[in-house]
C-alpha cells in the first residue's frame, strides 16, 4: 500500500515538474534563476514529503532495520534534522559483481551523496557476487531515498544500514574543488523542446534531435576534458549571424565600456566573426588568459545552487546548442548565443569576473532561502543589470545584450530604474512573461562589489570561505591555523605592493 502511495506521489511530482514548463509558456527570454530556485525548493519539499509519508506508513514494516526506523522517526519529529549531512555505513550484497556496484554508485550520485570509503570482497561460496562496505556522506532524507532505491533494485540481494555519524551542520557538503562539479549538474528540465509545446522547436523533429545530440555530449563531459567541438550547421550559423550583427549595431551606443572593450578584442583576435559560431574551447582559453574563468558545457538549465557553485571556481556552465531559427532574437532558455554574446565578454573583464566569483562563493553552503536571494541578485545584475557611465545609463546584463527588444525597453522611459542595493534587490518579485517593469542601476562595478560584500557578510551562514588560486580549492576558514596561514599570505602580498609603490615613487637613477 505504501509503495503504491509513493508511486502515485512520484507521478504527481513528475506532472508538476512537466506542467511548470508548459503552464509558464514561452517567455520572451530564458526563465530566471529565481524561479529555478523556487521550483527546485518545491520539488525538494515534495520529495521529502513522499519519503516521510512512506516512512510513517512503513514504520512497523519488518523490511526496515532498527537504524532506519530511528532515522525516519528522527526526521518526522525534527524536520530540520533532514538537512544535516550524515556519514552512513552500508553493507551491500551485490548479485552480479562490478556491474551492480556501478549502478549503486550511480544511485549514490543521483541522491547527491559522496563516497568516502569503499571496500569489496567476493561473497563466500559465490564468486560472482560481491560483499561491499560503502561509507557515504549525504543528508538524512537522501539516505532514506537511497535505501529505498537500493531495496527496490534487482541488482541487490539486500542492503543494510549499520550506523551513522552526524557531521556538523555548520560544515555542510558543497564542492571544494572544480572536479566535484561533475556531481553538480542537476537539470531543471533536460530538453525544453520536448516538454514545452510553446517552445519554437517543439514541432521540429530535426531540431529536437539536434538538441538531444548536443545535450548528450554535455552529459558525457567530465572535469579535465577539453570542451567538445561542435560542428555547427549552416542554419545554426545563420541564426548566430542574425543576432551578432544586431549586437554589433547596438553595443557601441548602449553597452557598458567593459563590454565594448572585450568585444573589440574578441573581434580583433578573430573569435567574433559574423559567419561562424565561436567554439567554447576557444572562448574558454580566451577568458582564462584574461581573468582565469573557464567554460564547462551544460546540457540545459541547471538548478540555481549548482550553477552558482560553479562560479566560485571561476567556471561558467555554458550550453552549446543554438536557439531555433524561427526565433533568433529571443529564447525560452539559455543557449550558446546568449552565453557567448551576453556573458563571456564581461567574464573576460577582471572587475566583473571578480563580482561573479563572489556571488558563487557566497552560495556555497547557503540555505535555500539565501540561494533564492542570491539568485535574485544575480538576475537583476549579471542577467539584467544596468550601470552608470559618464552620467549615462548603460547595459551590462547578458539577458539584455543578447535580446535587443528588452535592451531598448530597459533604456526607454517605460521601466522604473532604481539604485542597486542588494538587500532590496534580493526581495524584488520577479515575473518573466513580459519585460521587466523595474531595473537596478549600479554606480559602477566597484560600487556594486562593495555593496554586495557588505550584504553577504550579514548572511546566516556560520562560516566563511575563500578560493585558493594556488590549489584550486575552496577553503573553509574555520580554524586559527587556517586564518594565520591566510594572514601570512596577505602580509606577503602587502609587502610586494609596498615595495612596488616605493619603487614607482623613487626618483629616476638617471
Amino acid at each position: 500500500m505504501a509503495a503504491v502511495a509513493a508511486a502515485q506521489k512520484n507521478r504527481e511530482m513528475f506532472a508538476i515538474k512537466k506542467s511548470y514548463s508548459v503552464e509558464n509558456g514561452y517567455p520572451a527570454r530564458r526563465r530566471s534563476l529565481v524561479d529555478d530556485a523556487r521550483f527546485e525548493t518545491l520539488v525538494v519539499k515534495q520529495t521529502k514529503q513522499t519519503v516521510l509519508d512512506e516512512a510513517r506508513l512503513r514504520a512497523n514494516d519488518t523490511g526496515l532495520t532498527e537504524e532506519e526506523i530511528v532515522l525516519a522517526n528522527a526526521i518526522t519529529e525534527d524536520p530540520e534534522s533532514e538537512k544535516i549531512i550524515q556519514r552512513a555505513a552500508l553493507i551491500l550484497h551485490l548479485k552480479d559483481g562490478m556491474s551492480s556496484l556501478a549502478r549503486v554508485l550511480k544511485s549514490v550520485e543521483k541522491n547527491q551523496g559522496v563516497v568516502v570509503h569503499l571496500e569489496t570482497r567476493p561473497s563466500q561460496g559465490e564468486s560472482a557476487r560481491l560483499d561491499t562496505l560503502l561509507k557515504v556522506d549525504m543528508t538524512r532524507i537522501n539516505m532514506l531515498l537511497l535505501l529505498k532505491n537500493l531495496r527496490q533494485s534487482q541488482t541487490l540481494q539486500h542492503a543494510t544500514l549499520i550506523g551513522e555519524d552526524n557531521i556538523s551542520a555548520k560544515n555542510p557538503w558543497f564542492p571544494r574543488h572544480a572536479s566535484e562539479l561533475d556531481s553538480c549538474n542537476h537539470l531543471m528540465t533536460k530538453y525544453e523542446p520536448d516538454l514545452d509545446m510553446n517552445h519554437p522547436g517543439f514541432a521540429d523533429k530535426v531540431y529536437r534531435a539536434r538538441r538531444k545530440e548536443i545535450a548528450e555530449i554535455a552529459f558525457a563531459y567530465k572535469y579535465g576534458d577539453s570542451v567538445p567541438f561542435i560542428e555547427y550547421t549552416e542554419t545554426e550559423n545563420k541564426t548566430w549571424k542574425s543576432v551578432f550583427t544586431t549586437v554589433v549595431d547596438l553595443a557601441p551606443k548602449h553597452a557598458c565600456a567593459e563590454y565594448r572593450r572585450v568585444f573589440k578584442v574578441l573581434q580583433d583576435e578573430g573569435l567574433f566573426v559574423p559567419d561562424k559560431i565561436p567554439q567554447l574551447e576557444d572562448m574558454s582559453k580566451f577568458m582564462q588568459r584574461n581573468t582565469g574563468f573557464t567554460l564547462r558545457p551544460a546540457a540545459g538549465l541547471l538548478t540555481a545552487r549548482d550553477f552558482l557553485a560553479s562560479l566560485a571556481f571561476r567556471i561558467f556552465q555554458s550550453t552549446q546548442y543554438i536557439r531555433h531559427i524561427n526565433s533568433p532574437f529571443h529564447t525560452p532558455e539559455p543557449d550558446a548565443i546568449h552565453e557567448i554574446l551576453g556573458h563571456m565578454p564581461l567574464l573576460a573583464d577582471p572587475s566583473f569576473a571578480q563580482f561573479s566569483q563572489e556571488i558563487g562563493l557566497a552560495s556555497l553552503g547557503a540555505s535555500d532561502e539565501e540561494i533564492e536571494k542570491l539568485s535574485t541578485v544575480y538576475w537583476f545584475t549579471v542577467e539584467f543589470g544596468l550601470c552608470k557611465e559618464a552620467g549615462e545609463t548603460k547595459v551590462y546584463g547578458a539577458g539584455l545584450l543578447s535580446a535587443y527588444g528588452e535592451l531598448l525597453h530597459s533604456l526607454s522611459e517605460k521601466p522604473e530604474l532604481r539604485p542597486f542595493d542588494p538587500a532590496s534587490t534580493a526581495m524584488q518579485p520577479y515575473q518573466d512573461q513580459e519585460y521587466q517593469p523595474i531595473y537596478y542601476v549600479a554606480e559602477s562595478f566597484d560600487d556594486m562589489k562593495d555593496k554586495f560584500r557588505r550584504w553577504v557578510s550579514a548572511m546566516s551562514r556560520p562560516f566563511e570561505v575563500r578560493f585558493n588560486p594556488h590549489t584550486g580549492r575552496v577553503e573553509v576558514l574555520d580554524s586559527v591555523d587556517k586564518l594565520e596561514s591566510l594572514v601570512q599570505q596577505l602580509n606577503t602580498e602587502v609587502l610586494h605592493l609596498s615595495n612596488a609603490i616605493n619603487k614607482i615613487k623613487a626618483p629616476s637613477l638617471s
